[in-house]
């Protein structure tokens, strides 16, 4: 699976709640599995399904107008318990980007962790993402990880936004903590090398 990430153009789903937290993204009760896979499944299951399992119709996932790889929230996104299986179920539905103009440090250290980028931006221009999404479904934003930045497509209006250097690097190459030790693999040999002469 590919896992560099450097730029996105996409379409985007609105959800414009507030205080999503992590038993609302993923219900304790699908937290049995081990593997990441089929997360994605339950996503917002009590927002998505009614108690027989079928689909709500007033809910966003559910509405065949929206659909794309950036999630656009309210603000105070993924607060709550520490589960990362939040982070592997939105990444899982198959979202690269969430949006939201606060997310709690945990989930947001979850989901870098996972691939899955969130993007801070300033409350109005959460605002104005939000609003323009909701009235056109097409409408589309562009994620630059390298250059840090936002776009509403077309608007000519954009955002910078905040990411850890380490954590930027790992996205724009496909690393995981582990590939980015073995990235350095004959830096290290040499060093042991070096380290035995003396």
């Amino acid at each position: 699976m590919k896992k560099e990430f450097k730029e996105l153009t996409a379409t985007a789903v609105p959800l414009p709640i507030e205080n999503i937290d992590t038993d609302q993204i993923i219900p304790a009760r699908f937290l049995k599995a081990t593997s990441r896979e089929g997360f994605g499944d339950n996503l917002f299951r009590d927002w998505r399904f009614d108690a027989q399992g079928n689909p709500k119709a007033d809910f966003v996932l559910n509405d065949n107008r929206y659909s794309g790889k950036i999630l656009v929230a309210g603000r105070n996104f993924g607060c709550g318990s520490s589960r990362e299986h939040a982070a592997w179920s939105i990444h899982d539905f198959g979202f690269k980007v969430v949006v939201s103009s606060f997310f709690a440090d945990i989930f947001k250290g979850n989901a870098l962790n996972n691939f899955l980028l969130p993007v801070q931006v300033s409350e109005e221009f959460l605002q104005e993402i939000l609003a323009a999404v909701i009235a056109n479904p097409a409408t589309e934003l562009k994620v630059d990880v390298p250059s840090q930045t936002i776009e509403l497509v077309g608007s000519g209006k954009s955002e910078t936004f905040a990411i850890d250097g380490y954590k930027k690097m790992c996205l724009i190459n496909g690393f995981d903590d582990i590939d980015y030790l073995l990235s350095l693999q004959d830096k290290i040999e040499a060093y042991e090398q070096q380290a035995v002469k003396f």
